[in-house]
């Protein structure tokens, strides 16, 4: 699908925003950083970063909403031949992690905004997650039109969201984070909540 010039550039911006941002927030720290320099070293003027984020706080998430960009695109690209949990395994293993940053912005985002702030994001990240899961299902399975169906596709796809979560976060709190133990446990929590689903979509 082609996407229109608007929409891509957005991306590209908010994609350099959010490397020029990391960059500013580990090197001297989110309190030492303005909107004003993230937005020079991402070439782009101040107004236009407002048009994408409304503070540098909101660019503490930016791990988990690229991610979730990179999950949406690579998602996308599975035929459905294989089955569900090999489809979200491969897309979620398909982001460029930086083992070292994921880490050291999950510890600024803990530092810097309260507890509340931060679970609502990531459940609204994951609230899109499971969208784009339940997307690929429609897409894929091609599901009835029936209130059973419907709510069988949304259930599926808010567990497997529910599962890669809950393998993160607990990857974020282990001592080891390589990305074969966060290949590793996404694939145990995807593979605990399938015992339920259709063995078909295994």
């Amino acid at each position: 699908m082609v996407r229109p010039a608007q929409t891509a550039r957005s991306e590209r911006t908010r994609e350099a925003l959010r490397r020029a941002a990391l960059v500013r927030f580990l090197g001297q720290g989110v309190e030492d950083t303005s909107a004003e320099q993230i937005a020079a070293d991402a070439g782009v003027s101040l107004r236009t970063f407002y048009r994408h984020f409304t503070s540098k706080h909101d660019l503490l998430f930016a791990d988990y909403d690229a991610g979730l960009e990179w999950f949406r695109a690579a998602l996308a690209e599975q035929s459905g031949d294989v089955s569900l949990i090999e489809s979200v395994h491969a897309a979620v293993m398909a982001a460029p992690y930086d083992v070292d940053a994921v880490a050291r912005i999950a510890e600024l985002r803990t530092q810097e905004l309260d507890a509340g702030r931060i679970v609502r994001h990531v459940r609204q990240v994951e609230g899109e997650f499971a969208e784009a899961v339940e997307e690929f299902l429609i897409r894929t399975d091609q599901p009835g039109h029936g209130t059973d169906e419907r709510l069988r596709v949304t259930v599926t796809a808010r567990c497997v969201a529910a599962a890669v979560f809950g393998a993160m976060e607990v990857w974020m709190l282990d001592p080891d984070r390589s990305l074969s133990e966060l290949a590793r446990l996404t694939r145990t929590a995807l593979e605990s909540v399938a015992e339920g689903f259709d063995s078909t979509r295994r």
